[in-house]
């Protein structure tokens, strides 16, 4: 193993990791990378770099990065929903939207109660075609990784729209800055990150009633360093969580039991690869990556 990639909190963390898998750069020069979303049948990863104002590509084959999409919104998170299309939440244009196969762009959502979002920051969307996502005001704060604005909301909000007819309705108004969510393995529960101030650097888990409301909300984990951003989940309900120094690996039950050590700060991260056992990161300026004994979730 290579001491300086991992930290072992937990004897369980060793059945995570390979002793012969070592953190790999994959590519550097974003000033802010972030949203990695997986595409298995193209054998390709995406991420954006927000402040460049661009989709970044890099395929699995040949190793190579190239441009998906410039200008892009200043696009944060991405997904890919049950029919395979890329799904971003745009800072710029305040929007989430779908990239359709034939490459045309549909919004999916702009506005609440006639009001344009904040910066929607990261999103999910659950097997039932429901698309969920959060609404901090990173994108208006400043010119840097959107266009300055006054929140016409008023507020930082988590949302959920509906697959039947496209409605969108708030689901959590209790947080300083929603950012990275995901759902439980089974789908009963939801995970939120909060990266508003120290206070509330953490993560908290809800349950999903079936007409899509949510309840609870107790905090999970608490990060202890920096603060948490885009997170996954492996098969095995464990939770993979951006943090200041890389990777946290929390068990099930809420213990962190291991670190995956980045010499920057990460922001999002997926599983990929053929055996959804390579686990992405976007850590500010790089792209990172590195084998797992685990394999990630299927989300479909």
């Amino acid at each position: 193993m290579a001491s300086s990639d991992y930290k072992a909190l937990d004897v369980a963390f060793g059945k995570c990791i390979s002793g012969s898998a070592r953190v790999e750069k994959l590519y550097e020069g974003c000033r802010w990378a972030e949203g990695p979303a997986w595409f298995a049948a193209g054998r390709y990863l995406v991420w954006s770099d927000i402040p460049n104002d661009r989709i970044l590509r890099w395929d699995e084959p040949t190793g190579t990065v190239g441009g998906f999409r410039q200008p892009a919104g200043y696009a944060n998170g991405n997904t890919v929903d049950p029919q395979g299309r890329l799904v971003t939440c745009e800072h710029g244009n305040r929007r989430v939207t779908r990239t359709e196969h034939d490459g045309a762009i549909t919004v999916i959502a702009d506005r609440y109660d006639g009001k344009r979002f904040n910066s929607p920051n990261d999103v999910v969307v659950r097997s039932d075609g429901s698309i969920w996502f959060t609404d901090p005001a990173y994108g208006i704060d400043s010119d840097y990784e959107g266009h300055r604005a006054e929140s016409e909301i008023g507020a930082c909000h988590v949302y959920r729209v509906d697959p039947a007819n496209g409605n969108v309705r708030i689901v959590a108004d209790d947080f300083e800055r929603p950012n990275g969510l995901a759902f439980s393995i089974d789908e009963k529960q939801l995970y939120i990150t909060d990266t508003g101030s120290a206070r509330t650097r953490h993560m908290r888990l809800f349950d999903v009633g079936d007409d899509g409301t949510l309840s609870g909300g107790n905090v999970f984990a608490t990060c202890t360093v920096g603060g948490f951003d885009g997170f996954r989940l492996d098969a095995d309900g464990r939770i993979w969580t951006s943090t200041g120094e890389g990777v946290h690996c929390y068990d099930p039950d809420g213990t962190l039991i291991g670190k995956v050590l980045l010499p920057e700060g990460c922001a999002n991260l997926v599983f990929g690869g053929a055996k959804r056992n390579r686990l992405f990161m976007c850590a500010t300026t790089s792209l990172y990556a590195v084998y797992l004994k685990v394999n990630g979730a299927k989300t479909f």
